[in-house]
């Protein structure tokens, strides 16, 4: 126990020893300066330094850009904004198509190389305007149906015939990318699509404005009932153009979607498709 006790005595001794540290003059040997240390007080001070240098260290790292620069560092939120800004980047693409291609046919009427009768619209409503009224039947075509239908009245083998169903056109709703798609199973009857802030909402398809309403779950909704006893429904909005009774267009926009705010909080446009009163998946009738 003496010697424990020695070595332990010895061992305080030394670490409290104190060593004068000092700076000679070359030339002349005079003292410059001086300072006494010991081994603790060594031992402390270069601690402090070292946990001085983590905490600058730490503070550099966390409220400065480098923090990106450390692997595994991101969220969810990053990943989001990198598919807004590429969107954004994709739209500005093709405006900047459709303006060097409005500026070539331009030059090109204004040199005298294009017709400006050989221009068309090439907008998708005034195209099913258009094709609508080519599809109107002429005159001669009115009369041989008549007659045809006036022969066949009473012809037995007409009366199996039976109409085949109309094929309808849909369009896609919003232009984005989906995030989740329809599952019936977890009731799950829409599908959710990440946009661009602001992003123009078009109607699918023909019809009428039956329901808009607000809530904090979904924000603008807006219900539109089409023919063949389809009814699309459109979540998200921010700002709804159309109220009920309106009549809309395949292809007219009908609402905005959110912004930047709302896109990273995880309320992305949400689109649900309903025939009969029963959920329809839109993947499997329009093209996105």
């Amino acid at each position: 126990m003496k010697v424990k006790k020695n070595k332990w005595k010895n061992f305080l001794r030394k670490i409290r020893f104190q060593y004068r540290v000092s700076v000679l003059n070359e030339n002349t040997l005079e003292e410059s300066w001086h300072v006494r240390l010991s081994r603790f007080s060594v031992f402390l001070y270069a601690s402090f330094f070292i946990l001085i240098t983590f905490f600058i260290l730490a503070s550099i790292i966390i409220y400065t850009p480098l923090k990106y620069y450390l692997p595994g560092y991101g969220s969810s939120d990053d990943r989001l904004e990198i598919i807004g800004k590429s969107m954004q980047v994709d739209s500005l693409l093709s405006q900047m198509e459709m303006q060097s291609t409005y500026l070539e046919v331009l030059k090109g009427i204004i040199t005298g190389d294009i017709e400006h009768d050989s221009v068309q619209i090439s907008d998708t409503i005034p195209l099913k305007e258009r094709a609508e009224i080519m599809l109107e039947k002429s005159k001669a075509e009115k009369e041989f149906v008549e007659r045809y239908e006036a022969e066949e009245k009473y012809n037995l083998a007409s009366l199996a015939y039976q109409e085949v169903e109309k094929v309808l056109v849909f369009f896609k709703p919003v232009k984005g990318v989906i995030s989740a798609s329809f599952n019936a199973q977890d009731k799950v009857y829409g599908i959710s699509i990440v946009t661009a802030p602001r992003e123009a909402v078009v109607s699918v398809l023909t019809g009428t404005v039956v329901y808009t309403s607000y809530s904090f779950t979904y924000g603008w909704v807006i219900h539109i009932q089409h023919e063949d006893n389809y009814i699309s429904i459109y979540k998200h909005n921010t700002q709804l153009l159309k109220k009920p009774g309106d009549m809309v267009k395949a292809g007219e926009v009908i609402a905005f979607t959110g912004d930047e705010a709302e896109a990273k909080s995880g309320n992305h446009f949400s689109f649900e498709l309903w025939k009969q009163g029963k959920p329809v998946n839109p993947e499997e009738v329009i093209i996105f």
